[in-house]
């Protein structure tokens, strides 16, 4: 992602160069990586690198993970990451469903649930069934990752009221760092990173006019939700947070567009090493942009947007229209951005992953071979993944520990 991975020996940098050495820690997993290793990969001095990870170890993110051979002299000393030495939480809002999770500083789920949701119903009520789930996730006994589907859960208490939920002031402008919770005395909350359907303002979190939910508008979200539950709260839009975290699990760097296509259609876009928000939070509206001059209404108030067209063609039934509409935009894309390459997901898409794929890609083909562009950009689809919305939403609290541009404080 947009950092550089060169370290600065400089003390007004320590916290940088602290996440860049944990960053390594995260990426090199149960197999640990060492000392000199770090030193290289940084480009920070030996000595630098040995008080950044004695300071790891003393805070408890950081352990021994046993000996490497060395090409000469004693065998080097691996270090690896603690992962449930912190925790996030991440809540995704849906038009009908809520999920929330828990996840370790390595991303790992180590709880869930999901409920239906009506997020047509009072603002109110739809932030204290969100309160309850994550609740009852934070409840829930650590490395237990079976999903749960109900509407009830343990409300939060009220602060001071002895639940073994310490509460943690909410942090403004988008950024959860700096404040936890622990939980139970067992686990330790960094904050929570909420995905929802756009437009927002990711930095305030403020709701904006949600295309169908136009009572939403104005509404803070962010203040509502750590208000009830004691988390630092971070915002953004659902599709935001998914390529957020695609971008975290990627092998290599390289732009992307996500694609989302559920109860909506959105476009989250990774471009030159960071997430691409725009300076309101208004990049990614993929699914109104206007293919039909004189096309169906769109509940955005619009006509021919590609979302109308696209569900339309969902709700008969008629994938193969359904894809080939999406497969318009998703090359309309590729064709504006010059991506790399492009991933679809959604509850729509995971129904028939393979016919989409198909249709998505026949017309992102038949535009490369037209344009004389070469080779068609990778497709891919993010089925079997879990769920990356609300996985993403985490990585809002956890990007930034990690150095990692485009998380909360981005």
């Amino acid at each position: 992602m947009n950092r550089s991975n060169a370290g600065a020996n400089l003390p007004t940098l320590r916290s940088h160069n602290a996440a860049l050495v944990l960053d390594l820690l995260r990426v090199a997993g149960e197999r640990g990586i060492s000392r000199l290793e770090l030193a290289e990969r940084t480009g920070l001095t030996p000595q630098a690198v040995s008080k950044i990870t004695a300071r790891l170890r003393a805070e408890g993110l950081a352990t021994e993970a046993g000996h490497r051979a060395s090409t000469g002299g004693k065998p080097r000393t691996v270090l690896r990451l603690v992962p449930d030495a912190g925790h996030a939480v991440g809540l995704h809002l849906d038009r009908d469903e809520l999920t929330v999770v828990l996840v370790d500083l390595a991303g790992t789920v180590v709880a869930s649930r999901r409920t239906p949701l009506d997020f047509g119903a009072p603002a109110g009520e739809v932030v204290a069934v969100a309160a309850d789930e994550v609740a009852a996730v934070l409840g829930g006994p650590v490395g237990e990752d079976a999903e749960a589907e109900s509407p009830r859960s343990h409300p939060f208490p009220e602060p001071g009221a002895g639940s073994g939920i310490s509460t943690a002031p909410a942090a403004g402008g988008g950024d959860a760092g700096g404040t936890t919770a622990p939980v139970g005395g067992a686990r330790t909350v960094l904050g929570m990173g909420v995905a929802v359907p756009g437009p927002l303002d990711h930095r305030g979190g403020v709701l904006h006019r949600v295309t169908g939910f136009p009572q939403w508008d104005g509404y803070p979200l962010q203040d509502a939700l750590a208000a009830r539950t004691g988390l630092p709260v971070v915002v953004d839009k659902d599709t935001n947070a998914a390529a957020l975290g695609l971008a975290l699990r990627a092998d290599g760097p390289g732009d992307f567009a996500y694609l989302h296509l559920g109860t909506g259609l959105g476009a989250g876009l990774f471009l030159g090493g960071a997430l691409h928000r725009g300076a309101r939070t208004g990049a990614g509206e993929f699914g109104h942009q206007t293919v039909a001059l004189d096309g169906p209404p769109c509940s955005c108030g619009g006509r021919g947007c590609i979302e109308a067209l696209c569900l339309a063609a969902v709700a008969d039934g008629d994938v193969a229209e359904a894809a080939r509409v999406l497969g318009t935009g998703a090359a309309n894309l590729v064709g504006l951005l010059d991506i790399d390459r492009v991933v679809l997901g959604g509850r729509t898409v995971g129904a028939d992953p393979d016919a989409y794929v198909r249709g998505v890609r026949a017309v992102i083909e038949e535009r490369a071979r037209r344009d004389g562009t070469g080779a068609a950009v990778p497709l891919v689809t993010t089925a079997g993944a879990g769920r990356p919305v609300a996985e993403g939403a985490a990585q809002l609290v956890l990007a930034p520990l990690f150095g990692r541009v485009g998380g909360g404080g981005a």
